[in-house]
């Protein structure tokens, strides 16, 4: 099943999808909470929301986790990308990225 046709990611999850990439191998969870740095808003619980991130990009497919299962919980220490995710984060890697300018005053 490919997921990469009309799949829509947030910008959390293309970062996180980007960071495993560049880091050709397991990744902790840290790196993701460094997203939110510097960013006028940020979410009340940035840990829940990386975590849902994660949780959701696993279910697609385009991430294994690796952590603890308890009964009724996972607890997501790493994760790796499938093969699936890493020709997703090889494709966000050729798109043009949106840069924050503002256009203050036109020139003649």
């Amino acid at each position: 099943m490919c997921y990469t046709i009309g799949m829509r990611l947030s910008l959390l999850s293309r970062h996180i999808l980007n960071a495993c990439y560049l880091a050709k191998g397991k990744v902790g969870r840290k790196p993701f909470h460094k997203f939110y740095e510097g960013k006028e808003q940020t979410p009340k619980d940035i840990v829940d929301t990386v975590t849902k991130t994660l949780e959701r990009l696993i279910d697609k497919g385009l991430l294994t986790g690796i952590g603890v299962r308890t009964p009724k919980k996972w607890y997501i220490k790493e994760v790796r990308l499938t093969p699936m995710g890493r020709r997703t984060a090889k494709k966000l890697q050729g798109e043009q990225q949106h840069l924050p300018l503002k256009v203050s005053g036109v020139r003649d």
